[in-house]
């Protein structure tokens, strides 16, 4: 054996909740999505134009500047492509992202795994299921406040927002996210009807702006587009029109 490992190190996405909480919420994917999808929408529209002046008629008056083009729908038409640029308004929404987390107890029963065998997956999907719930109420935060000697809401403020989820899925993407739901679906149970199969559908909202970890993953994603350009020779096999 020369020691050098048969497989790679395969990196696992997670969840992690952002900022202090107990219980810490985290939860890694036993196996990654086989796909994800990312969508991202946007409108436009012409600026609306200003209403004309109000003139009074005068005799021989000017004549009328000529109308501008306009389509069946009586958008105004732009023929130079920088006019075009510079007066429709452009609306980007946040980016979405969906995919399918596969949970399944079958190899922690095989190697014998105390917890496990008790609740099957049943710690996985409660952790899933609690980041989507506000944990100002939670019962463990405010047991373990008293512990401290701290207020009820100095871990959890008293809130109604569910916690803050970090989507983080490999080394150049670590997102934080509002998760807009959640669908478990339990295939497979124990004896004691404790969930040892279930697929999770996510469907996840990313919290764009200047915070620290869109601002990295947004910086990994314009490092990406600059090492796009060691295929600018490709750019000879498009056929641009003269």
């Amino acid at each position: 054996m020369s020691g050098v490992p048969s497989k790679p190190r395969i990196l696992h996405g997670a969840f992690v909740e952002f900022g202090l909480s107990v219980p810490p919420l985290l939860v890694a994917f036993q196996y990654n999505p086989l796909q994800l999808t990312r969508n991202r929408e946007l409108t436009f529209a012409p600026m609306a134009q200003p209403a004309p002046r109000a003139t009074r008629a005068y005799p021989n008056p000017t004549p009328p500047e000529p109308r501008p083009l306009r389509d069946f729908h009586g958008r105004k038409q732009f023929e130079d492509l920088d006019e075009l640029r510079k007066n429709q308004l452009v609306t980007v929404q946040e980016q979405t992202i969906g995919f399918d987390v596969r949970l399944d107890a079958t190899d922690k029963l095989d190697e014998r795994d105390g917890i496990a065998e008790q609740f099957g997956i049943a710690p996985q999907l409660s952790t899933l299921e609690l980041m989507v719930c506000p944990k100002g109420e939670g019962v463990l935060g405010g047991v373990v406040s008293e512990l401290l000697g701290q207020p009820k809401d100095y871990i959890h403020p008293r809130r109604a927002n569910p916690p803050l989820i970090l989507f983080i899925f490999g080394r150049k993407r670590v997102l934080p996210v509002n998760i807009n739901s959640i669908h478990i679906t339990e295939t497979e149970f124990s004896a004691d009807l404790n969930p040892v199969r279930a697929n999770v559908a996510v469907s996840l909202t990313v919290i764009e702006g200047k915070n620290a970890p869109y601002t990295y993953s947004r910086l990994m994603t314009e490092t990406m587009s600059v090492l796009n350009l060691a295929n600018i020779g490709d750019v000879a096999d498009v056929v641009i029109p003269g």
